[in-house]
């Protein structure tokens, strides 16, 4: 079931969208510390902010601002706050979050309605392979969504492939809630123990974490590698911890589809000017119907570009396109703008590349360095060259690449407070803390 405001017109959606937002700020003035006192040192009147256009008389927030002032974003008496969590850290130290009861009852609708946008219905049953523990509120958001749903759900967890294969075997799961690469280890332990991939139930997986398509949606090397030996229908869904949202695909695959009543989205540029449609930028967002902890114009730090036409779906919102990458994660390399995912795309054209990760890190020029460490069992230099040789066709560079074990790489992706692989580490982040 589509709802309603999804399928209204793109002026009844901008004006029900500028009531929430008058709501927002007046409870924003009211009951946030840090914007009562922001408002104030910006000679901000919430009263005169009553279209959308008006958001930029209102500077940015960033996440510099949430690590510094973490407790003064919290909007309610600590004895209404049910649950704590954390954010993943990718960018910088993580952020406290804390959920009201209501935040909660947000959060099982956004998950809902993302699910029913990928077709999951009351009779599917979901195995969830993701972890529900760790202060990581995906694996909750998830959990709360197939409940309100009605949908049967697995809590497995994450890892452990054997687990997996006996979860799927025992209770016929229909859709996967997984890190994509993790279903080419499902793949592959299928392959050992003869287990058929096409006999399984499974209709569909739901990819988070990483991308599974191209800036043209169509899929991209590690999708295909997926479905080349198993056929299931693959979603994406892009999300965070601050925006308590989440962007998901269609039947049609053509972009994470935004929930108006939920989120206000902006794609920015470098100057915080709206970007003109399909033109990469940063998303910022005002959540809306948040209690605990709402934010207003949070730059998230993703590149994004968004697509205003209609969908055959029926659904008239804003999709968003496969995130371009991190802003704090570019790398300018031998005069390149470089993002990681262009550079996992690459590697994951490899059957022989078992694992990796990439470091970036400043050289004593001050200018940014690339190493990839490789694990593969075809160790060779003609591997290498090969790899480069493929940097230097789809992006004009090639990075040092060398080999490592797969337990140093293993290591590398997986540090113990870790909730999903890093397959990026940043040494630049690190040295700027």
């Amino acid at each position: 079931m589509i709802p309603k405001i999804e399928k209204a017109s793109k002026e009844e959606i901008k004006a029900f969208q500028e009531e929430k937002l008058k709501d927002t700020l007046e409870y924003l003035n009211e009951k946030s510390p840090f914007y009562k006192r922001f408002f104030k040192e910006n000679n901000i009147n919430v009263l005169k902010i009553k279209k959308l256009e008006d958001l930029y008389k209102i500077p940015v927030t960033t996440k510099d601002f949430l690590q510094r002032y973490n407790d003064d974003f919290i909007c309610v008496p600590r004895a209404e706050i049910i649950d704590y969590v954390t954010t993943s850290g990718t960018l910088g130290d993580p952020v406290i979050f804390a959920l009201t009861d209501n935040d909660l009852n947000r959060l099982a609708y956004n998950e809902a309605i993302s699910f029913e946008c990928a077709g999951v219905k009351k009779t599917d049953v979901m195995q969830l392979m993701t972890t529900i523990d760790r202060r990581f509120m995906a694996g909750l958001a998830y959990f709360l969504g197939a409940r309100k749903l009605g949908a049967g759900i697995i809590r497995v967890g994450s890892g452990i492939p054997e687990l997996q294969w006996d979860s799927i075997l025992k209770f016929n799961p229909t859709y996967l809630i997984t890190v994509p690469s993790f279903l080419l280890k499902l793949i592959e332990y299928a392959k050992q123990h003869n287990i058929d991939l096409k006999n399984t139930g499974v209709k569909a997986a739901i990819c988070i974490g990483e991308p599974i398509r191209d800036q043209d949606f169509s899929l991209n090397i590690l999708s295909k590698k997926i479905k080349k030996d198993w056929d299931i229908e693959l979603f994406s869904t892009y999300a965070s911890t601050e925006m308590s949202t989440a962007f998901n695909e269609c039947e049609y695959h053509v972009g994470g589809h935004h929930h108006p009543e939920l989120i206000i989205a902006e794609i920015l540029d470098e100057n915080n000017n709206p970007v003109k449609n399909r033109e990469v930028g940063e998303l910022t967002i005002t959540t809306l119907g948040v209690e605990a902890m709402p934010l207003l114009r949070f730059k998230t730090g993703d590149m994004v570009q968004a697509n205003d036409e209609k969908c055959k779906c029926g659904r008239n919102t804003m999709r968003l396109g496969p995130v371009v990458g991190r802003k704090k994660q570019m790398i300018k390399y031998k005069g390149t703008t470089l993002y990681p995912p262009a550079m996992y795309n690459i590697l994951n054209n490899f059957s022989e590349v078992e694992s990796y990760v990439i470091e970036v890190f400043h050289n004593e020029l001050g200018t940014d360095e690339i190493l990839i460490k490789i694990a593969s069992d075809n160790i060779s230099e003609e591997l290498l060259l090969d790899i480069k040789d493929h940097f230097r066709a789809k992006l004009r560079v090639a990075p040092k690449l060398e080999y490592a074990s797969s337990e140093e790489i293993q290591a590398l992706r997986f540090p113990p407070l870790s909730r999903k692989p890093v397959d990026l580490i940043d040494h630049r982040l690190q040295k700027n803390k």
